[in-house]
C-alpha cells in the first residue's frame, strides 16, 4: 500500500462537502478532457482476474470481512471479484476501493447523496454524459466500480499519490479533511487490519 503520508494525517481537519458545496465542486470536474478520457477508455477494457490464484487468497479473507456489510455469501464474492478486478486495472489497493465503498454507500450499490451521486462509489451522473455513455447505469457493479476507480487513481496521480488530497477531490472536498480521515479510518479498522 502506498504511504498514507503522516503529515497529512497530523493535519486532518474540516468538514465534509455536502450540498451546493458539492454541486460546485462537481461542476467544475465537468470540463476535464484527461479525465474523460481515462474514463472512456476504463468503459472499454476487458474483464478478468491478472492472477487466479492471488485472488482466490484475497477473496477468502475479503469475504469474511465483507459478511458484516453483506449477507448473501454470492453477492460478496461477486463484488469482491469486481472490485478486486477494477482497483488492480488501475493500480490500486482494492482495501482502499473497499473502504471507499464502506464510506461512500455503506455497500448500498442503490445508495444516491444528495449532490445526486449515485452507486457504491458514489459516481456523478454527468460522467456517463461527458463520455456519450448516458444509456449506462450507475446502479451497475462494473460500471460504478470501473468509473469510480478511474476517477480514484486520475486524483491519485493529480495529487502525486498523497491520499488525503486525492480522496478529498474524489469526494468533491477538496481542501477538507473530513472525509479523508473517515476512508482512511474505515482502510485500517476493517481492510488492512491483521
Amino acid at each position: 500500500m502506498r504511504q498514507l503520508g503522516g503529515k497529512y494525517l497530523s493535519a486532518l481537519f474540516g468538514v465534509c462537502c455536502l450540498g451546493l458545496s458539492a454541486l460546485a465542486d462537481a461542476a467544475s470536474m465537468e470540463y476535464d478532457p484527461r479525465l474523460q478520457q481515462l474514463l472512456q477508455e476504463a468503459i472499454n477494457s476487458p474483464n478478468g482476474f491478472a492472477d487466479q490464484f492471488d485472488a482466490q487468497v484475497w477473496l477468502q479473507d475479503m469475504n469474511q470481512r465483507l459478511s458484516r456489510f453483506i449477507d448473501d455469501p454470492q453477492e460478496r464474492i461477486e463484488l469482491l471479484k469486481t472490485v478486486h478486478f477494477e482497483a488492480t486495472r488501475v493500480d490500486l489497493e482494492p482495501e482502499l476501493v473497499l473502504a471507499v465503498i464502506e464510506v461512500e454507500s455503506g455497500f448500498d450499490r442503490f445508495a444516491i447523496s444528495v449532490a445526486g451521486a449515485r452507486g457504491l462509489m458514489q459516481v456523478m451522473p454527468f460522467w456517463l454524459d461527458e463520455i456519450s455513455l448516458s444509456d449506462q447505469n450507475l446502479f451497475k457493479v462494473r460500471t460504478n466500480l470501473r468509473m469510480g476507480c478511474t476517477i480514484l487513481r486520475y486524483y491519485l496521480d493529480l495529487e502525486a499519490n498523497d491520499l488525503g488530497p486525492a480522496l478529498a477531490r474524489y469526494n468533491g472536498s477538496y481542501g477538507e479533511t473530513k472525509y479523508p480521515v473517515k476512508v482512511i479510518k474505515a482502510l485500517r479498522s476493517n481492510w488492512f487490519k491483521q
